[in-house]
């Protein structure tokens, strides 16, 4: 929904990615007219698109507090949730997603349409949308973009799964993109890869390196253009002249990294910030009486997991890290399950600001949240724990302690990000907890842990995503495919996870285009990621945000009734945001709602039904 903030009794200049699963996507409809997301590079004359500056003291400034750090402002490379969120904002995808309900609606694409085979798509690309330094986007970019991530695999790092059953893409016609497929693809209308200008990207060497944070402003054709970095610190963007769906209403949007979440909300009550993302219960419950402020408590689309290292691994079949060995028998790994209380965690961790975890999807994708049977389920049973750890050769000696035959007690380490203060709260459960069995926990909480992970030295870390209307991308990162190449190089696994059984059924999935067979096969694998308890889903987190009502009039939430704003599964809410005081109607964003154009959209033809693909990976360090 659009929140309406009450009138304002200053204007006051700041700095400041549903609820059912939108499965059957494109059987039958689609509006025109969206907005889409970018593209974004580096070079020089591009500040005749961006709108026009005003004084410096007389910018509306739009500042969102952050706690994650920037990955990468490379479109191939960037994992995390904060960069692609900004990639949305700088770069169209083909498609985008509608605010309301999540269907697919035009981006870059305005029509699309598959061969009787479906092996052959055909897009048409929209003739209004223009690169920041004012050349045409077109067809060619799109072309461009597919065929990198398909011909050099630094460029596939992020994205490579939707390009992986492509085999040949071509743009016949500026207007014109065909793809043409190895075999069905369920994700043709929701390909959630950034396009980017080839005349700007086809200059970059080494794309493993190029990390696009050098030259601003960055080149891209989404509503905002980037126009400052520095790490750890800032993203500065300023609103794009001319967007096709219309220009924002800020004069600028910043994104300011706060290490510190208590630091970012006194930031917020002293109106440096506009507003602030990821709060803990108790932080939202002490804004939520605040003057000015407006605290968002919604349904999230994310999970919230503790992840095993299986053993670190690469394509190549070599084997790398110091995982503990004993979290390779899949019975220690549902000992532990059995002693980790989820409703402990909802209650005292989360306060009740989010839902007892079960499958690997949320409840607020409906369609394919799936929950074990009660046979199935490993619940809290710290009797049952013992028992599977005796039985497998871990007993307690004589000071308690679980040992193996070699005698060496069974002690585990757990990532912990430095910044999530439920992690550490639920690290402190776990010591608590397991260490009544007899097992020892050690909780490192670093600021990175990216680099421990991506080299398979854990045991156990906290994990979490945001999944999309289309699950397949986080369904993808558990395959074998997304292992890295070799010890080296990076993939696009979560958590080095390889089971053959779980990737027959991601091929199913992925070539299943009708709808309930496709979900059928999506819950087989949560069935089977359960069973085989690489992941153990704590939490399904509400969305506990706020942002200041005297500094924003309205934004929009995703989906409009009850949903998030930081994010989302397209740009909506900073592209809708329209500053306090601005007169009504002012500006290219409503107030009042997003409205879909109403162009005719070829999507699917009879057959169809393909889902809304739409994956917000979250990130990696967010791990998200």
């Amino acid at each position: 929904m659009v929140t309406q903030a009450p009138p304002p009794t200053a204007r006051h200049r700041s700095r400041f990615r549903r609820t059912a699963a939108v499965g059957t996507a494109a059987s039958a409809l689609l509006l025109a007219g969206l907005i889409v997301p970018h593209a974004q590079a580096a070079p020089q004359d591009r500040t005749a698109a961006l709108a026009p500056a005003q004084a410096a003291d007389d910018k509306d400034v739009l500042t969102v507090a952050v706690s994650q750090s920037v990955d990468s402002l490379s479109p191939f490379l960037a994992s995390r949730l904060l960069t692609t969120s900004i990639h949305r904002l700088t770069y169209e995808y083909l498609t985008n997603y509608d605010p309301k309900d999540g269907r697919t609606v035009p981006g870059l694409a305005t029509e699309w349409k598959p061969s009787a085979d479906k092996l052959t798509w055909t897009y048409t690309i929209r003739d209004d949308s223009t690169w920041s330094d004012g050349k045409k986007a077109t067809a060619e970019d799109a072309a461009w973009t597919f065929n990198k991530m398909m011909t050099d695999p630094n460029a596939a790092t992020a994205n490579g799964s939707f390009t992986a059953n492509f085999a040949k893409v071509t743009a016949p016609d500026p207007k014109t993109l065909v793809i043409t497929l190895k075999k069905p693809q369920a994700t043709m209308t929701a390909l959630d890869v950034p396009i980017v200008p080839k005349h700007v990207w086809e200059k970059v060497g080494d794309f493993s390196t190029f990390n696009n944070d050098k030259q601003f402003p960055i080149v891209g054709n989404g509503p905002f253009v980037i126009t400052d970095f520095k790490v750890d610190q800032y993203v500065k963007l300023a609103p794009q002249k001319g967007f096709w769906r219309g220009t924002p209403k800020f004069d600028e949007l910043v994104f300011k990294y706060y290490k510190d979440g208590d630091a970012a909300v006194a930031a917020l009550q002293k109106g440096e910030v506009s507003f602030v993302q990821g709060l803990t219960p108790a932080q939202a419950d002490a804004l939520k009486n605040a003057e000015n402020i407006k605290v968002n408590d919604a349904p999230g689309r994310r999970f919230f997991a503790l992840a095993t290292n299986p053993g670190a691994r690469s394509k190549d079949g070599k084997t790398f890290g110091n995982g503990h060995k004993a979290l390779l028998d899949p019975a220690v790994r549902k000992a532990l399950f059995h002693a980790t209380d989820r409703t402990t965690i909802v209650d005292k961790v989360f306060q009740g600001h989010a839902v007892e975890g079960e499958g690997y999807i949320p409840p607020r994708f409906s369609s394919y949240f799936w929950k074990p049977s009660a046979e199935q389920k490993i619940g809290y049973d710290p009797a049952k724990a013992a028992q599977l750890l005796d039985q497998a050769g871990y007993r307690k000696n004589a000071d308690g302690k679980r040992a193996g035959k070699d005698g060496k007690p069974l002690d585990f380490r757990i990532l912990c990000h430095a910044t999530d203060p439920n992690d550490k709260a639920i690290g402190k459960y776990l010591q608590e907890w397991w260490g009544e069995l007899g097992i020892g926990l050690k909780v490192e909480c670093l600021d990175n842990v990216s680099d421990p992970w991506l080299a398979g030295d854990y045991d156990l870390a906290f994990d979490g995503w945001s999944v999309n209307p289309d699950p397949d991308f986080v369904l993808s990162i558990h395959t074998c495919a997304a292992l890295p190449a070799t010890p080296k190089d990076t993939g696009a696994t979560d958590n080095f996870i390889c089971d053959k059984q779980f990737d027959e059924l991601y091929a199913q999935q992925a070539a299943e285009y009708d709808p309930a067979k496709r979900t059928e096969l999506v819950k087989q694998m949560e069935s089977r990621l359960y069973d085989t308890a690489y992941m153990n889903v704590l939490a399904y987190p509400n969305a506990l945000e706020a942002y200041r009502t005297d500094q924003i009039k309205s934004i929009t939430t995703m989906p409009e009734a009850a949903g998030n704003i930081y994010g989302q599964d397209g740009y909506w809410s900073w592209w809708s945001a329209e500053p306090a005081g601005a007169e009504e109607g002012s500006g290219g964003g409503s107030s009042t709602g997003i409205l879909i154009g109403v162009g005719a959209v070829v999507v699917l033809a009879a057959a169809a039904g393909v889902f809304v693909a739409m994956r917000r990976r979250s990130t990696a360090e967010d791990r998200e």
